[in-house]
């Protein structure tokens, strides 16, 4: 019967192997580190940031305000380069809470805008329905895109004194609008928007009834 023979690391081996381990180490937490920082960037990168959302009275309506900062992600903006273009759609609806049914749906609105290059001009152009209008540079572009004043929302009769009302916010884009080649394996480098839920203050409907 064959005895069990154990290998046994010499003193001065075991000194080398230290420094070898430290240094793998060291340099698995550094990548770590980069691999961490670049999905930090990569989830930075695009995205919309919300900066303004309200509802205003004005001559017996209410109205909506919104702005966003929009970042496109590369391969949104490499595909706006040749030529596709790109859909955004707002939309708001206004609901009447209640306690003994589901909430009622006061009035809804949206808007879907059209944003396209124009590779002969350099210029960018932003559609909205049957209208239309260029723009020298994406971020002039994507700031008429990502910003609304004074839309309106309901009509003074639509509203009730002492109801609760709220409002759910939507900005998207909408990858379904895009040719059908683009939207085989979609990844989220194309998943943009931003929802929120806005309560309307009672007064804020006091004050567009009156």
């Amino acid at each position: 019967m064959r005895r069990a023979t154990t290998v046994r690391q010499t003193p001065r081996a075991a000194w080398v192997a230290r420094p070898v381990r430290r240094v793998l180490a060291r340099w698995w937490f550094a990548a770590c580190l980069v691999l961490a920082a670049g999905l930090a960037h990569d989830a930075q990168a695009q995205g919309v940031e919300l900066n303004t959302l309200q509802v205003r009275p004005a001559d017996g309506v209410l109205t909506l305000e919104f702005s966003a900062r929009v970042t496109l992600s590369r391969a949104v903006e490499d595909a706006l380069q040749r030529g596709v273009p790109m859909y955004f759609d707002v939309d708001a609806t206004l609901f009447r809470a209640r306690w003994y049914w589901r909430d009622e749906r006061v009035s809804e609105v949206s808007r879907s805008y059209r944003l396209s290059y124009q590779p002969l001009t350099g210029n960018w152009r932003v559609g909205l329905g049957a209208l239309g209008q260029t723009y020298p540079a994406l971020g002039e572009a994507l700031a008429v895109i990502s910003s609304v004043s004074g839309w309106r929302l309901a009509d003074a009769s639509q509203l009730e004194s002492g109801q609760r009302y709220y409002v759910e916010f939507s900005f998207r884009l909408d990858a379904s609008k895009l040719p059908q080649p683009l939207q085989i394996g979609i990844g989220n480098e194309w998943s943009l928007g931003v929802s929120r839920v806005l309560k309307v203050d009672g007064a804020l409907i006091d004050a567009v009834r009156q």
